[in-house]
């Protein structure tokens, strides 16, 4: 058997693929997908086999062979290396990188850890819960899980919330013992009876089953989104399927995952950055081998290797946390659609404020729209009030309003939560006698405070200082805090009010249960003052919020983003959906010093969809996307002229704006230094999606050709959502 050639994807920043000789002493076939070892440069990497190569354009003495074949069968499935394949050309990012960050990290180091345990647990014969405490809640939950659904794994038991700590406690008091997990899932549970607008959205995306289609399930806050997710969930489980679900957050992933394992026990598992290196891998082969029928993550998961796969869902389809930032700019979403035209079975779409690229799809006929007006039970929707504070005296933020309004709604039993996108303390720390300011040293921006902790720190990059005992100019000590953060108000409404104050921010949730344990404590319904992030915003049911209270909204209203606007709005109803999802109705008070914005007039008296019908159509006169194409070619380097010189000779080697095709930049960035580098952008814009992508693919092969200098770097951000 002679050497062959064979085509493989190294994870390298180069936007093509490597000729190796396969030698015969490796005696296996070429396969797709399958990872090898190789040398490359000084090195030996884990790369990706594409296929094998008829020719080279490499000099035959020149050729490196490939060292060793790490697979049996291939890592990444045939439908997986396709759309691997397709997403580098459609992305313009190096089709190595892109392979090598779908596989799990283990199979990136090589690394597969053992065997999973397999092993369940069960309740021992005449196990008595009343041996255990009336306060032992958590020890309690999971003898009655057992005691419904029989043995479960320990997979099972970590993905129904359940720590290692409350099963040694159930075997300290001999209540359960190991044995063998079910061989046979159990069967999903039924679920409520459906509204008639439930019912109709079911109806259609089951009547589609076994084919692509495309559904944009535009609900309000509270209309029962979720279940119509189980239940068309249920009909694919029933037909033999898969399915895969994507949410935003991480912490949204414990209580959907326990609302989905309630529903189908056994079957449900989780890929997401919050698990260990070895639970992602088990799970992420559970996916593979079949055993998990349901895969549920954030943006990653999209790339779960799921060979049955017949339903796929992505809820708060809005959500930019769907769009990597970073590397491989790709859109989870997006990518979620494609799969399911791949492995033609429907995709779902969820939302409450549908991003405006959805709307414009179900207005071209692409998307099929599901809409759900009513709330389930006898919710309503929280109505909005404007609050005007120009001119009046706030506390910390908050104006008289707004504090009698909590105070009222705490004396009524209810619970109340203050919206402010800004964590910390304060957002600039300065000195009253000298007006020095605390800034970061890597970037322009300033420190933000955290007064727990003493600490100033940059939200962009990280940066941490000691906060300073007096001003390093003048020597004096006298601070304004100029601003408000989630902290701040924290310790303000601990002194204010006599009610628990409970934070939902990133500092209070990097725990690996914190954020879990935070909402349990909510959801208990005593009467409390939640504060928080956007964190707030996404899915949470919280049956006891009857008031909402937005602190400080109007900075997104003024952006250079044109879609700052779009954002703001999604947040701000995300946010306000989170008041009356009871039976006791809700109220949403706005503080602003923009009272008769049009933004602001239009969602508060006629909603979403007008809001939403009026940007678009401002959009088309701009020509702006959706009704235009975009991609923006970032740079970065010590020095912004090396940046901004990079991306106009790139400039240069382009057509130059003629009508339907368009070219802004070189531009620096709003904020043109971050971690010490300089950052420009070049915007791409066109009528026509064909002439972009062609745009951006000599774009590509020109940037590649030219010299790096100063350790330059450069990438490409196609349909993005931030466009500097």
């Amino acid at each position: 058997m002679a050497d062959t050639l064979a085509s493989i994807a190294i994870p390298c920043p180069l936007r093509r693929s490597f000729d190796y000789l396969w030698p015969a002493s490796l005696q296996r076939e070429i396969q797709p997908g399958t990872r090898v070892k190789v040398p490359f440069g000084r090195r030996e990497v884990i790369a990706v086999v594409l296929g094998p190569a008829d020719n080279t354009d490499v000099d035959a003495s020149k050729l490196k062979a490939v060292i060793a074949v790490l697979d049996d069968d291939p890592s990444l499935s045939t439908a997986l290396l396709g759309l691997g394949k397709w997403a580098a050309h459609y992305y313009h990012h190096p089709i190595g990188d892109c392979l090598h960050q779908m596989l799990p990290l283990a199979l990136r180091r090589n690394t597969p850890p053992t065997a999973e345990n397999t092993a369940a647990w069960q309740l021992r014969p005449n196990a008595d819960i009343a041996t255990l405490s009336p306060r032992a809640h958590q020890q309690r939950a999971l003898f009655n899980a057992l005691l419904e659904n029989g043995p479960l794994s320990r997979a099972d038991i970590t993905a129904l919330g359940f720590s290692a700590s409350i099963v040694r406690a159930l075997q300290q008091h001999a209540l359960i013992e190991e044995g063998e997990p079910s061989s046979k899932p159990a069967p999903a549970e039924q679920g409520p009876t459906l509204n008639s607008e439930q019912a109709d959205a079911l109806q259609q995306i089951i009547d589609s089953d076994g084919q692509f289609a495309r559904f944009l399930l535009d609900g309000i806050t509270g209309s029962g989104k979720t279940e119509v997710y189980l239940q068309a969930i249920a009909h694919a489980l029933a037909n033999g399927k898969q399915a895969l679900v994507l949410v935003p957050e991480i912490g949204l992933t414990p209580q959907t995952l326990r609302r989905f394992e309630q529903r189908f026990p056994g079957r449900v598992r989780s890929l997401h950055s919050g698990l260990s290196e070895r639970q992602r891998w088990h799970n992420w082969q559970a996916a593979r081998d079949g055993r998990a029928d349901i895969i549920l993550g954030t943006r990653s998961a999209v790339f779960a290797d799921l060979p049955r796969l017949g339903l796929v869902i992505v809820d708060e389809e809005h959500d930019s946390s769907y769009k990597q930032q970073d590397g491989w700019r790709y859109s989870a979403r997006d990518i979620a659609v494609k799969r399911a035209a791949d492995s033609q079975c429907p995709v779902i779409l969820g939302s409450a404020t549908p991003s405006f690229d959805s709307l414009h799809n179900a207005d071209l006929g692409r998307y099929q729209v599901l809409r759900l007006r009513q709330r389930a039970g006898n919710a309503c929707e929280a109505p909005i009030r404007l609050l005007d504070i120009r001119q009046h005296a706030l506390q910390h933020g908050l104006s008289d309003t707004l504090l009698n309004a909590i105070s009222s709604n705490l004396r009524a039993g209810n619970q109340s939560l203050l919206f402010l996108n800004r964590r910390g303390f304060a957002p600039t720390l300065q000195c009253h006698c000298c007006g020095w300011i605390a800034d970061c040293h890597a970037c322009d921006a300033r420190m933000t405070v955290h007064y727990k902790r003493r600490q100033l720190r940059c939200h962009h990059c990280d940066a941490i200082r000691a906060m300073p005992a007096s001003c390093p100019d003048c020597g004096n000590s006298q601070w304004i805090y100029d601003g408000p953060g989630t902290e701040r108000l924290e310790m303000f409404l601990n002194q204010h009010f006599d009610a628990p104050v409970l934070r939902i921010d990133r500092d209070t949730t990097a725990g690996r249960d914190s954020m879990a344990e935070l909402v349990k404590e909510v959801n208990k319904g005593e009467p409390c003052i939640l504060v928080g992030t956007q964190m707030l915003a996404k899915g949470h049911h919280f049956p006891a919020v009857t008031l909402v209270g937005i602190v400080d909204m109007d900075a997104g209203l003024f952006s250079a983003d044109y879609r700052a606007t779009e954002n703001s709005a999604q947040l701000l109803l995300q946010v306000a959906g989170r008041a009356g999802r009871a039976d006791r109705p809700g109220e949403v008070l706005l503080q602003t010093h923009c009272p008769a914005h049009p933004a602001l007039q239009s969602l508060s008296q006629h909603g979403y969809r007008d809001f939403a019908a009026a940007q678009l159509a401002e959009r088309r006169l701009l020509d702006l996307p959706p009704y235009t194409f975009s991609a923006v070619i970032r740079c970065d380097a010590p020095q912004l002229h090396d940046a901004e010189q990079f991306l106009q000779q790139l400039r240069n080697s382009l057509q130059p704006p003629a009508p339907g095709w368009q070219l802004l930049g070189p531009l620096p960035a709003p904020m043109a230094r971050r971690a010490g580098r300089f950052r420009a952008s070049l915007i791409l814009q066109a009528s026509e999606r064909r002439t972009l992508h062609q745009q951006l693919a000599a774009a590509c092969n020109v940037a590649e050709s030219l010299s790096r200098r100063g350790q330059l770097r450069w990438s490409v951000d196609v349909d993005p959502i931030e466009m500097f």
